[in-house]
């Protein structure tokens, strides 16, 4: 017989080492490092059934997408849903992970059987909500169990076309004597659910505990097995939720979709640019309308600005939705080449909506908002702006420019303020462009 043997395996890489380290030899984490009983190795014989397939054999139209009832999700998932395609999906407890999928496994087609498999939930608690939201299916076949197993088992006799597991946490493999959660049966799991998904062309959406940093729980290597990673962002004092894709093989990363969540369950929100502005005609002072660029369309959002007097020692630079330190840098900006000091004031910053823009487009409409509530002067009236602003004062052109300003003219803005390198050579009909080339000729343009 085997001995059984152990090691001590880091939560966050998966790396395994022969002694307990206060820090992970590999990726350098502390105190990720715990004791976990590794199964005998086995034989492995190479198996000669499969053969090396020539590319230009294979069909140039295999590729099928499924409608998940949701153009947003559809457009998240980079156009639908593929068959063999693993998706994790991650997100804080209560978010509504469950409800999603739920209403995505009853708006898949009945032709593609689906299997919705649930370790945390009775079948119970799973019809219940299906009463409540409403929610029908002739083709859907609830399961309730944690055996990985047995849930494979089941989905190839039924020959199903999608699986669903809620959640990857809270299954179990035979092979292994370690616990639900652990680092080494989640590896084990997520691996074979990939090996059997590629096998039988069959999706599989799995649903991921997140930590209190918001990364999915478990080792990283999780993530780079699958092949797409959503997450979902939702703020408390908001009725919208974000379903953001992190990674996808199958579409564009860093794309989202936004979603209402209702009594009814989740209804998406066909124009997102509606719910992060205002819809006050007038102008207010601090606020400036931008175009951020997410995943694979523009969105229209409204950043506000706030300057007061300093109360303490030390001046505040506060930002939420764009980052801490861009902000410092773009006050030091506005002092250098702008003639603007605000050494004694206070900044804050904010992104209505509490979207996130990660992109350098925001740096003009930043400064803009700034000057406009420092000023308690309003930019000039259906005006939009967006470009990223250099350290010697110079206005950037970003990607996607006509895009964007073709977006603005949609929603009825009739001014843009850019980068001279983004004016097209075709104006959008009822919109004028304004391209600048410094921060003074931006100042110059939104106060004219």
């Amino acid at each position: 017989m085997a001995r059984t043997k152990t090691a001590y395996v880091c939560a966050d890489c998966g790396a395994h080492s022969v002694k307990w380290q206060g820090q992970c030899p590999d990726c350098d984490a502390w105190n990720t490092l715990a004791q976990m009983t590794l199964s005998p190795a086995s034989t492995v014989k190479i198996s000669k059934s499969k053969t090396a397939t020539l590319m230009e054999s294979l069909a140039a139209d295999q590729e099928v997408r499924f409608a998940t009832g949701f153009a947003e999700f559809d457009r998240v998932l980079g156009g639908g849903l593929v068959p063999g395609a693993v998706i994790l999906l991650g997100g804080d407890p209560g978010v509504g992970k469950s409800t999603l999928l739920q209403q995505v496994a009853s708006n898949l087609p009945e032709s593609l059987q689906t299997c919705y498999a649930s370790g945390e939930e009775s079948l119970r608690q799973i019809a219940d909500r299906a009463k409540r939201l409403q929610l029908k299916n002739p083709s859907l076949r609830l399961l309730a169990d944690t055996s990985l197993e047995n849930i494979l088992q089941q989905v190839a006799d039924m020959q199903a076309g999608a699986l669903i597991i809620d959640s990857i946490q809270t299954m179990v493999s035979s092979n292994l004597p370690s616990a639900p959660g652990s680092v080494v049966q989640l590896r084990e799991c997520v691996g074979r659910i990939v090996q059997f998904a590629k096998q039988r062309d069959i999706a599989v959406f799995l649903v991921g505990h997140v930590t209190k940093e918001g990364a999915i729980a478990g080792p990283r290597v999780v993530e780079h097995m699958v092949d797409t990673v959503l997450y979902f962002e939702s703020d408390s004092a908001s009725r919208y939720t974000i379903v953001r894709a992190v990674k996808n093989r199958f579409g564009a990363s860093n794309e989202m979709g936004v979603f209402a969540m209702t009594e009814g369950g989740f209804l998406e929100v066909r124009n997102p640019s509606a719910i992060f502005l205002s819809g006050s005609e007038q102008s207010n002072a601090g606020s400036v309308v931008s175009v951020a660029w997410e995943g694979s369309r523009p969105l229209l959002v409204e950043i506000q600005a706030l300057v007061a007097d300093c109360a303490g020692n030390h001046a505040k630079r506060l930002a939420q939705g764009v980052e801490q330190n861009r902000l410092a840098m773009l006050v030091a900006i506005l002092q250098r080449h702008g003639g603007i000091s605000l050494v004694g004031d206070d900044v804050f910053i904010n992104v209505v909506g509490g979207l996130k823009i990660v992109e350098t487009s925001s740096d003009l409409p930043v400064l803009l908002s700034i000057v406009s509530s420092l000023r308690d002067r309003a930019v000039r009236p259906r005006a939009v702006s967006f470009g990223e602003v250099g350290l010697s004062g110079e206005v950037r052109p970003v990607r996607f420019g006509g895009e964007r300003i073709a977006a603005a003219s949609k929603q009825g803005f009739d001014l843009a303020i850019v980068p001279k390198g983004n004016i097209p050579k075709k104006h959008p009909a009822g919109i004028q462009v304004i391209g600048v080339a410094n921060l003074d000729e931006a100042l110059d343009a939104g106060f004219a």
